[in-house]
């Protein structure tokens, strides 16, 4: 790989980019790709097939041909409201799995440094934290506190911001009561009914790393659905 290519890459990466990097094994030609803007030309005729591999998040070799893709992307981010004990071992799930998590919670005796190391953890209410943290439809929410006044403002912000995975704790009744006050808050049916509550796949797990791994493994079916 030329120098310059591969200083290229160094700086999208420190940037949090979204790259390819094309290579044809062949002859050990390579480019730098970004979707939706222009391709090399010797890479062109095969622009479909590499757009399909960074959209499934796929690295390797394009069937029937020398081209190799390797695609670099942003880590989703994951924003968990409620730094309760289930939070804890769902940091420890979602954080190995090229995930940026994001804990916030107003009440510092739960969300501490102590209990959420190398995480970043925010301790503001909702509406004040959101102003710290890049958010865009790749970025997902998890609602954890049970308490409205914490809970509320950021389904809200998240549905605003059409947040692709939005997800609340709570049994049906709390669930059910939750919707009403978003109906009341004028928010439509449609992206009401987008939030995933009770939040995660019924694995029938009790305990708190259990509920944890239930709403990990709904986070991921989310992130590859419809590609």
């Amino acid at each position: 790989m030329k120098k310059e290519l591969l200083n290229e890459i160094i700086k999208k990466k420190k940037k949090k980019i979204e790259f390819t990097i094309i290579t044809n094994l062949e002859n050990g030609e390579s480019c730098i790709y970004e979707k939706d803007k222009p391709i090399h030309k010797n890479f062109k005729k095969h622009q479909e097939d590499i757009n399909l591999c960074f959209d499934k998040k796929k690295n390797g070799i394009i069937d029937g041909t020398n081209i190799f893709v390797e695609n670099y992307i942003k880590p989703i981010k994951v924003i968990i409201v409620g730094a309760v004990h289930i939070a804890q071992y769902l940091v420890s799930f979602v954080a190995n799995l090229n995930f940026e998590v994001f804990i916030i919670d107003p009440r510092g005796y739960f969300a501490s440094k102590k209990r959420f190391p190398n995480i970043k953890v925010i301790n503001k209410w909702p509406r004040e934290a959101f102003s710290e943290i890049q958010t865009d439809k790749n970025t997902a929410l998890i609602a954890l506190t049970h308490d409205p006044k914490i809970d509320d403002p950021a389904l809200q912000f998240a549905m605003n911001n059409n947040f692709f995975y939005i997800g609340a704790l709570g049994s049906k009744k709390t669930h059910t009561n939750r919707c009403q006050r978003l109906v009341e808050a004028n928010f439509p049916k449609e992206s009401i009914d987008k939030i995933c509550g009770p939040i995660g796949i019924k694995l029938g797990g009790k305990s708190a790393p259990e509920i944890a791994l239930s709403i990990t493994a709904q986070l991921v079916s989310e992130v590859y659905k419809n590609k």
